[in-house]
């Protein structure tokens, strides 16, 4: 399945004094999100996102996300509104691929799990901004929506309770 929107941005153009972009989704791109995200709807999309250059390969992005979600309640089965923000920072290292075809192992190797984590390395300065927005938001929806107030209760059967499967080993125990 394809992105539901993109915003390419070419961090070649992007200057000392940094760059903001604001995003509303549309109609149609909200409705998209919902199908990837399993969700009866998603009533609204926005985001910020600010761009710094740290060095001429390096770049910060912030984020700070605002949607809202329609799911159903796992109980109930009735609509249930979720709002989500989120604020998130992105560091991107530039890193254009070798020309002469191979890398060193050793030298990639080098880098540590700490660095990893903290920054994404990149292979061309147009960047899709959409790509973590999109991540970020299918992570902080709820897997188990439940209404306030509401739990579980099992149906009552009427039947007995089955047996511990141990209990017969309870009566095989030897006494002191």
């Amino acid at each position: 399945m394809s992105a539901p929107f993109t915003l390419s941005y070419n961090l070649n153009r992007l200057g000392q004094a940094g760059d903001e972009v604001a995003f509303s989704a549309s109609e149609d791109e909200r409705a998209a999100l919902a199908v990837l995200a399993g969700v009866l709807d998603v009533p609204k999309y926005d985001a910020q996102i600010r761009l710094h250059k740290l060095s001429p390969t390096r770049f910060a992005l912030a984020y700070h996300l605002a949607a809202e979600v329609m799911q159903a309640c796992v109980v109930t089965l009735e609509p249930l509104l979720a709002r989500i923000t989120r604020d998130f920072e992105r560091e991107l290292h530039y890193a254009p691929a070798p020309r002469h075809g191979g890398s060193d192992p050793a030298k990639d190797a080098a880098v540590s799990l700490e660095d990893d984590e903290l920054r994404e390395e990149i292979s061309s300065l147009h960047y899709d901004l959409a790509t973590p927005l999109i991540e970020e938001f299918l992570l902080a929806i709820d897997p188990y929506p439940r209404a306030p107030g509401v739990e579980f209760v099992p149906p009552e059967t009427g039947e007995p309770k089955p047996e511990n499967p141990f209990a017969a080993l309870k009566g095989l125990k030897s006494g002191p």
